[in-house]
């Protein structure tokens, strides 16, 4: 294939496709998590919170699943748990991620695969919590192998991307791979270049690779899967108040901390709820009113799509708590709830 007909774009699209780069999860032999608790909702749901109250009740580590609160830079903007509710008990993968780094599904799964063989959460209780459903799915589904993609394939491909547009790369894939072609949207250009990248790197379609299933890391029978599903008005009104208070706690200084890295917008951590809008302000496209409105529509946009994924695709074996978690935590130390 020539260099004209293959490329690779980062996180979004591993998230999207659900797969795991160059690595097994969990062809190192570790065993499913027994007991473990996943707390799944919206943001600015309190789920954090519930899954704090369960950690101090049982002795549980908290493991983030939430795709943004890896970043490093971002704490307010992300509202990952400050520092003493991280002193209250145990909280891992928050914060582990330098924004550079487009992170990706199965770089979190190999994370959690390593807090497991590393003996971090031996003899304690797993509790996941995060927005992400993508990340619960992987737990106790697993995800396909995707071949490593060499850095030169990556580097060129998400340059065509940027100077050709999708439109250009999906005529690409029609032509070389029609069954993944007709599934994506010409402007969705970084599940198109990903596909590309595998195509080339590989030589079989990301369909092949998507077939494959890995091993879960949470042992379904035993898990309490907690889903929380807010009443739409009661979320408007905290996500309405939490916004202000990240102002109030910082979040303009994290902003300009970020943008002093010179990253390519395109990165995950810079399309963060709040970087954008208060990158306006900074850039004097905006007043500060506009910007807080901004932030706050995107954020009821997203806490609306969240809602609609856990609704449509978390199934029966899920407990949906309606209201605000931390409203009821009882999970008792045998796993039910």
């Amino acid at each position: 294939m020539s260099r004209d007909k293959i490329g690779r774009e980062g996180c979004e699209i591993s998230v999207a496709t659900g797969e795991v780069m160059g690595g097994s999860v969990s062809g190192g032999g570790v065993q499913p998590l027994k007991d473990a608790v996943l707390i799944a909702g919206p943001t600015a749901s309190g789920k954090s919170a519930m899954a704090l109250a369960v950690a101090r009740r049982t002795g549980g580590v908290v493991i983030n699943a939430d795709s943004m609160q890896v970043y490093d830079v971002l704490r307010i903007l992300t509202a990952r748990p400050d520092e003493a509710d991280m002193a209250a008990a145990p909280h891992v993968l928050y914060g582990q991620v330098h924004p550079t780094t487009a992170y990706s599904t199965g770089e979190w799964l190999r994370d959690v695969e390593r807090l497991i063989a590393g003996g971090t959460l031996a003899g304690r209780r797993p509790i996941f919590v995060g927005g992400t459903g993508l990340y619960f799915r992987a737990l106790l589904g697993g995800l396909s192998e995707m071949p490593e993609i060499p850095d030169h394939v990556r580097d060129r491909w998400r340059y065509k991307l940027k100077e050709e547009g999708s439109a250009r790369l999906h005529r690409i894939l029609m032509r070389e791979d029609a069954g993944v072609a007709m599934q994506l949207r010409a402007t969705d250009g970084q599940r198109i270049v990903r596909a590309l990248e595998v195509l080339e790197t590989s030589g079989r379609s990301i369909l092949y690779w998507q077939s494959l299933r890995g091993t879960p890391l949470v042992d379904a029978e035993s898990a309490t899967r907690i889903v929380i599903d807010v009443d739409r008005a009661v979320l408007h009104r905290r996500i309405e108040a939490r916004f202000v208070g990240m102002l109030d706690q910082g979040a303009m200084e994290e902003v300009k901390a970020i943008r002093a890295l010179r990253l390519d917008p395109a990165l995950p951590a810079m399309k963060a709820i709040g970087v954008p809008e208060l990158s306006a302000v900074l850039d004097g496209e905006i007043r500060m009113e506009e910007a807080i409105e901004r932030a706050k529509a995107a954020t009821r946009q997203y806490a609306k799509r969240q809602l609609t994924w856990f609704r449509n695709q978390l199934g029966p074996e899920w407990e949906r708590r309606a209201g605000i978690a931390g409203s009821s935590t009882e999970i008792r130390q045998d796993g039910s709830s």
